[in-house]
């Protein structure tokens, strides 16, 4: 059976040296928590780059909510390119329309922007409207995977919904509890993401914690 995959948010080196060393997979790296996670600058991305071997995906994202504009993103494509440079292997982003529906016109043009680089579509599907909202992100071109909990809420509410979509793409994540994962591991999901869990008490306001991500391993893996 394959390994599960177990990613961790980073926010800066120490976050990632700590990620690393107690088993994490992946990092996702963002910026400003308080607005959900947003671009990390091109220079902590090239700092957490010389901290880790592990893959980096870097969220595109510059403002709180889901939705964009032409200016946006003109400046996120940009952005990619640099990041890239820095050492991104590749990305989170998604966008909602005003009337809240899948993006998909400008999802699509900022994936175009990635040079080939596989990308994540974010928890924005957990908050879109309309019952196709899952089977248009899944055909978004170069996505690998969709962080979701299946409710804004998180996997607590949301959980019972994710056992009807495609494992294979789902990255759970959301309110992920020790108790959600034997669930979603017995549905095929094989690929998990950790926030605040993976830190010491004091969420955000605290570094990763080597202890919590070995323990967390320790969970994904059964």
């Amino acid at each position: 059976m394959t390994r599960a995959l177990l990613e961790i948010i980073a926010l800066d080196a120490l976050d990632a040296a700590a990620a690393e060393a107690g088993g994490a997979d992946r990092l996702e790296l963002v910026a400003d928590m308080r607005a959900d996670g947003l671009t990390p600058s091109v220079a902590t991305v090239a700092a957490i780059r010389a901290a880790t071997t592990l893959p980096l995906r870097v969220m595109l994202r510059s403002r709180a909510g889901f939705e964009t504009d032409e200016r946006d993103l003109t400046e996120l494509a940009a952005v990619a390119g640099q990041l890239i440079d820095a050492g991104a292997d590749g990305f989170v982003l998604g966008f909602l329309t005003g009337t809240g529906e899948i993006d998909a016109a400008a999802t699509t043009r900022l994936a175009g922007a990635l040079q080939g680089r596989p990308w994540t579509f974010h928890r924005a599907i957990d908050h879109a409207v309309g019952a196709d909202a899952w089977d248009v992100v899944c055909g978004l071109p170069g996505l690998d995977a969709v962080l979701t909990a299946g409710s804004p809420d998180g996997l607590g509410a949301g959980l019972d919904g994710l056992l009807g979509r495609d494992p294979a793409l789902i990255l759970a994540g959301g309110g992920l509890t020790p108790a959600h994962v034997p669930v979603l591991r017995e549905h095929g999901v094989r690929a998990f993401h950790v926030g605040s869990a993976a830190r010491g008490d004091g969420g955000w306001a605290v570094g990763v914690s080597a202890e919590r991500v070995a323990e967390w391993r320790a969970v994904v893996s059964g």
